[in-house]
């Protein structure tokens, strides 16, 4: 982005298409309205993740893109571009395809910046060259093209911690409409939208929850509705274990999670949402890598046993036992709960 933009410029970013990384983006919002504290900001992204743009006080506005995942979607992309069209000074472009930088090319916004990619030469006029050594997290490349490039290419610059904004009515009325307690909550996020290779095993997380419900706490399992046959393995018979997948909407999962005094979380959407909420959370990795997808909080543990295979960033395990998650018992991460607890 140029030096010289204006004290008040109306920026449009283009967000991600899935929910960590749009909880992430809020780093690069931050930093936005930190720089240029008059600025305007648009955010261009998927319909479902307007409520949760929605805690975030640095966006001034949301604008809904509805296309599927592998859908071109061109009617839908013109129509929208068309609605923009002389509202937007500058667009961030923060995912890589060719696709995603096409609503700012056909809105004839005036600045168009993104890390090159796909070949993006007509439709981004401002491209900067993505080096993956400096810039070794998800976080950090969103953060960067809010800054001048020479600064962004050094490495070394501040990362906000997303923050989401928390509806204490919602929590009342979400306890009492759901039938939770009051005693303190643990929250279990068994699903991972990238593969198996990212799931601790659901027998692990059955096992930690019986032994929690024992020690006291409540169990409330969450995730969206493909995560709810793996909720009723976890909860299935077990009294005040809580099966919420596919009951809830995201910005009710916002509050159900800051509810929470803790979390156990594969690497996930909503561990980065229960990050952003200040929640407790125990962060279990296996095929992917806290160094380059972490909670961004310091009130987190990280669970991850380093084997030579891992991290391996597949979605599958190519050797077929998955050690890197089944030999990470629930022993460990009810060692850590009750440390915290104590804390």
């Amino acid at each position: 982005m140029a030096d010289d933009i204006a004290t008040a410029p109306r920026l449009l970013v283009v967000g991600p298409s899935w929910v960590g990384d749009m909880v992430m983006a809020q780093s690069l919002f931050m930093t936005l309205k930190a720089r240029y504290p008059e600025a305007y900001l648009g955010v261009l992204a998927p319909g479902w993740s307007l409520p949760i743009l929605a805690r975030m006080p640095e966006v001034d506005e949301t604008i809904a893109l509805d296309v599927k995942h592998g859908e071109f979607g061109w009617t839908t992309r013109r129509d929208v571009a068309r609605t923009l069209k002389g509202r937007f000074d500058r667009a961030i472009v923060l995912p890589r395809s060719w696709k995603s930088a096409l609503v700012p090319f056909l809105a004839r916004i005036p600045e168009r910046l993104g890390f090159q990619g796909e070949q993006r030469y007509g439709v981004l006029n401002a491209r900067r060259q993505l080096d993956k050594s400096v810039l070794n997290q998800t976080v950090k490349r969103f953060v960067s093209l809010g800054l001048p490039e020479d600064e962004a290419q050094a490495g070394d610059f501040a990362i906000p911690a997303p923050r989401l904004e928390v509806n204490a009515d919602e929590q009342r009325r979400l306890r009492e409409t759901l039938g939770l307690s009051e005693r303190p909550a643990i929250g279990m996020m068994p699903g991972a939208e990238f593969g198996p290779s990212k799931q601790w095993p659901l027998a692990h997380f059955r096992t930690l929850a019986e032994r929690l419900v024992v020690e006291g706490f409540e169990v409330r399992v969450m995730g969206g509705p493909k995560d709810a046959d793996a909720g009723e393995t976890i909860s299935q018979g077990l009294e005040g274990v809580h099966n919420l997948c596919g009951r809830t909407k995201l910005t009710e999962v916002v509050d159900l999670l800051a509810d929470c005094q803790q979390v156990v979380t594969n690497d996930s959407g909503l561990m980065h949402v229960a990050a952003a909420v200040d929640t407790r959370v125990q962060a279990i990795y296996g095929s992917s890598s806290p160094a380059y997808t972490p909670p961004l909080t310091e009130n987190a543990e990280i669970h991850d046993l380093y084997l030579s295979c891992s991290p391996c960033f597949a979605r599958d395990c190519p050797l077929g036992h998955t050690n890197c998650l089944r030999h990470l018992e629930p022993a460990r991460l009810l060692a850590s709960i009750r440390h915290a607890a104590l804390s």
